[in-house]
């Protein structure tokens, strides 16, 4: 991190810029918002200067001069002059000021990050003053995205804070209670401006409930197969949400990183040669946890249902009444397809596609071989990488021809992707010269020559 991100309270405050043309009236009226008193120090002023209120904001037509920053909390200098703002960043930094030198980072003990004011909520977006144009491009996305009202709510959860301090006496569960709050419908109410409304069932929920040995609950949620921005809306809202993830070694580091920080972290991975926790240990770890009151967060790679014995876990929970949600995925077959610019199905080449594993059990596939082989459908293997030659040996001793079109994709949809694109007959050898690693996902069929065209991100 180049920069420290902090708040100041500059209510009341004095702060100094050094400058009268447009970039110091931007910077007059950025600081002026935050309750401060301005003195403007320059010898000319631009004509936007003429609209400031007088009672905060005090234009002094003088060359900068120490004796300026007296008792100053802030100093900003944005003149056209090199050598004017150097003097003003060394004296400030003399007197220990925190000073801001406009387009000069060197000169800079701290910078103006760009804003979203949604008093009292602030969003501050800086790139380390490397890319102007991509912190803009930065707050039109969270702009976008962020409710009007949200301000709102933050002073409508403010008025309430302490009377749910008194209502209760420990932190985590003052914790839970704001949790669910945020969970019901009160945001949405107030978002729609039914403010009386939200009022009433926030005095609603105080009133009735209680955590005291409250149960906790599962979130069971598919990581996709890597690339993180193809996680859901509500997967990232849970992933940040949880106290404790159990994750699985198929989740990338790069969805990982968007698991609420301060969560524990606890691995559970498995691979095709090796299990690091039995099942039916996650279950129970998962039950524990749970029952101890924790929002839990089972994260899987790809999609829990698709091969991801989700189905079993929650199976468990239910048994033991443990609440839980399902939040799908973006499995391998799709996502590794889609980044390999191989479509799964399509008018021409295939009217079906069917989801195999290629984990071998007892050292055998327990597999329909006779059934697969249909020109006119596409198969995609999970987990296949160990048993490849015997897959291929199965599908050409059942009919499917030697010359049939097989691609392998390796950590697909992430920056380590890895194509290989070959026949049944040559696959395997060309995996275990390229050293292929698992993940791996393996796809068959004639859509596989698409690829040459479709290809787009390689």
């Amino acid at each position: 991190m180049d920069y420290f991100p902090v708040f100041l309270d500059l209510e009341n405050k004095k702060c100094v810029i050094v400058g009268g043309g447009e970039v110091a009236h931007r910077k007059t009226i950025a600081v002026l918002k935050s309750g401060a008193t301005v003195n403007v120090i320059s010898i000319e002023f631009s004509k936007k200067f003429n609209d400031f209120p007088e009672a905060r904001c005090f234009l002094i037509k003088e060359e900068f001069n120490v004796r300026h920053l007296t008792d100053a909390t802030l100093v900003i200098a944005a003149t056209d002059s090199l050598s004017v703002n150097k003097k003003v960043a060394n004296e400030a930094n003399k007197l220990g000021i925190p000073v801001n030198v406009v387009d000069e980072p060197s000169l800079c003990s701290f910078i103006m990050p760009a804003l979203i004011d949604k008093s009292p909520v602030i969003i501050g977006i800086s790139t380390g003053g490397n890319s102007p144009v991509l912190t803009r491009t930065i707050k039109e996305i969270i702009e976008v995205n962020l409710p009007s009202n949200i301000g709102l709510l933050a002073k409508m959860m403010g008025s309430w804070r302490q009377r749910v301090k008194e209502r209760f006496n420990s932190f985590d569960m003052r914790l839970k209670f704001w949790e669910k709050l945020m969970d019901s419908e009160v945001p949405q109410l107030v978002f729609k401006n039914k403010l009386v409304l939200a009022d009433q069932k926030i005095q609603e929920q105080l009133r009735n409930n209680s955590f005291e040995n409250s149960v906790g609950e599962v979130y069971l949620v598919g990581g996709g197969p890597g690339d993180p921005e193809l996680l859901t809306l509500k997967a990232l809202r849970l992933m940040y949400q949880c106290d404790v993830v159990l994750y699985d070694r198929l989740v990338s580091k790069e969805v990982l990183n968007k698991v609420r920080p301060d969560a524990e972290f606890i691995s559970v991975g498995k691979s095709e040669s090796q299990h690091t926790v039995e099942q039916h240990k996650i279950n129970e770890m998962l039950i524990l946890l749970a029952k101890e009151g924790k929002k839990v967060l089972r994260l899987k790679g790809g999609d829990p249902f698709i091969f991801g014995r989700g189905g079993e876990e929650i199976n468990e929970l239910a048994k033991s009444n443990i609440p839980f949600q399902v939040v799908p995925g973006v499995t391998a077959a799709s996502g590794c397809g889609s980044y390999a610019g191989i479509p799964l199905t399509h008018r021409d080449y295939a009217q079906s596609v069917r989801f195999l594993t290629g984990h071998l059990k007892d050292g055998k596939l327990d597999i329909d071989w006779k059934n697969l082989n249909n020109k006119q459908e596409t198969l995609v293997f999970y987990m296949g990488l160990l048993s490849l030659p015997k897959i291929c040996e199965e599908l050409m001793k059942h009919g499917m021809p030697s010359s049939m079109p097989i691609a392998a994709i390796e950590h697909g949809t992430t920056y380590n992707q890895r194509v290989v694109s070959s026949t049944l007959d040559k696959i395997s050898l060309e995996v275990l010269e390229l050293e292929l690693k698992s993940p791996t996902t393996f796809i068959v069929g004639e859509v596989v020559k698409l690829r040459g065209q479709l290809n787009w991100y390689g």
